[in-house]
């Protein structure tokens, strides 16, 4: 059931007025805080929350909770209303599921990663469990994967519609310095896409450095772009209409998040990824090696996967599955050809700028191609579902089986090409890569349908771009 707003920012307020204290008492900045060991910290710049932490995984898990309180608080005062509202199930029933089916298949390092992010924030005064911290680390899995399985009771009448997201990588030839650039930006229903504003840039005892964007809590990446001081450059866009799933596997979360701390490689990325795999988070993923000017589109199903690799050439991402095994016998309604949909039409688009910029294809044109707002359907431009820079919110009339006007699309961009990996920087824009502003009162007011959204749906603003990397100070 919802919450008090009333009850919910009062406690917010009280521990954000904390956090400023804490800051100021550590000889932080007014605007930099830190944990209570001086190792981690946060700062805000221009839309992003950035944080950093750092050491062995209780350490690190409780710097992130104890820094990021108020968000977590913020985060399950929301999902515990939309979830109730978008499935008719309490959270607490996918807690319990996630805590039956998960620690099994996860390492203790993560697990007491996941304990110290619960405890770091109860002692900042949010009362959040473990048990909580899992189940919103799984959250994409849980409601979107496994409780289809368990709602229908047959794998044949699943089907996860997911349009969301853009990507490309390209390399060698279609380059302007035959270096790796990597792009992209996240479609998420914008109700719970403003938890995705945190660049985190986590520094273990073991394993790789890693600067990636998340949101409060997680481990992994979740929107999934991230790079790894092994030089990996590592983006996905989510598989459409994927219908498969096996329940008591290794979840999602954890395989990338021990993929990007301990691969050093292509070929090891693809090894950890696949270990007891689920199926849950069925991704194309585009990855590169800044190292030796490789790149990889790896392609996860569950029964599945296909690995495509070159060093002068590029891949596209737009939620479609190129491998015929995994778009006819493991998704529903995938067609490539028909560019009605927001796939196929993507699966146009993005290939068609990838070749008009060849050989110039910098961060610089991946911003462009991140903000293309042309609709191939109609052959004009129209900010739609169909477009690049997904503007859901303005389709009066998406394809197919989707309602109109829906409060989702691309609220971010990323770009960064070989030596920005190698420094381990990203640039990035916070809000529509166009520049698009969203208000989210003026579209209540516009849209009555949506109202059960009212104090969930926040506004995005325009922001630059700015470029962010590990290690950065305010």
């Amino acid at each position: 059931m919802k919450k008090s707003n009333f009850k919910y920012r009062s406690n917010l307020f009280i521990l954000l007025c904390f956090f400023v204290l804490v800051g100021i008492g550590s000889n932080a900045t007014a605007d930099t805080i830190s944990s209570p060991d001086g190792k981690g910290y946060r700062f805000e710049k221009d839309g992003w929350t950035y944080l950093h932490i750092e050491g062995a995984p209780y350490e690190r898990g409780f710097q992130h909770g104890y820094l990021m309180a108020p968000e977590i608080a913020e985060v399950q005062d929301t999902i515990r209303y939309l979830t109730y509202h978008d499935t008719g199930m309490e959270w607490d029933y996918f807690l319990h599921a996630a805590n039956e089916m998960f620690p099994a298949h996860i390492d203790e390092e993560f697990l007491t990663e996941m304990k110290g992010i619960a405890e770091g924030a109860q002692e900042a005064g949010t009362n959040v469990s473990f048990e909580e911290i899992l189940g919103w680390n799984a959250y994409k899995e849980l409601t979107g994967y496994w409780w289809p399985t368990v709602k229908s009771e047959a794998y044949k009448k699943m089907e996860i519609e997911t349009d969301s997201c853009s990507a490309f990588i390209a390399t060698g030839d279609f380059t302007e310095h035959g270096d790796i650039v990597l792009g992209h930006n996240t479609w998420t229903a914008f109700e719970r896409a403003h938890f995705f504003d945190l660049l985190a840039d986590v520094q273990p005892e073991d394993g790789n450095r890693i600067f990636m964007q998340t949101a409060p809590g997680l481990l992994d990446s979740s929107t999934d772009y991230l790079v790894t001081s092994a030089g990996l450059m590592i983006a996905e866009t989510t598989i459409n209409s994927f219908n498969q799933y096996k329940a008591n596997m290794s979840p999602a979360f954890y395989r990338l998040r021990n993929a990007a701390q301990y691969a050093d490689n292509l070929d090891e990325f693809v090894s950890i990824m696949n270990t007891n795999r689920s199926g849950g988070f069925a991704n194309s993923w585009l990855v590169g090696d800044a190292k030796t000017g490789e790149i990889m589109r790896f392609e996860q199903g569950l029964k599945f996967f296909n690995v495509t690799k070159t060093d002068n050439g590029y891949f596209a991402g737009a939620n479609s599955a190129e491998d015929p095994r995994i778009r006819n016998l493991e998704c529903s309604s995938l067609d490539p050809t028909d560019i009605r949909t927001g796939v196929s039409a993507r699966m146009v688009r993005i290939p068609q700028l990838i070749e008009q910029f060849k050989g110039k294809i910098s961060t610089e044109t991946g911003k462009k191609i991140l903000s293309d707002e042309y609709d191939v359907w109609l052959q004009k431009e129209n900010p739609s579902t169909r477009t690049v820079n997904g503007v859901y919110w303005l389709d009066s009339n998406p394809y197919p089986n989707r309602p109109p006007f829906k409060p989702m699309g691309a609220y971010d961009g990323k770009v960064m090409d070989s030596e920005m990996a190698k420094n381990m920087s990203i640039e990035a824009r916070w809000g529509s890569p166009s520049g698009r502003v969203f208000d989210a009162d003026t579209f209540l007011s516009e849209h009555p349908q949506y109202g059960y959204l009212k104090g969930y749906l926040k506004s995005f603003p325009t922001h630059s771009w700015n470029v962010f990397h590990a290690g950065e100070k305010e």
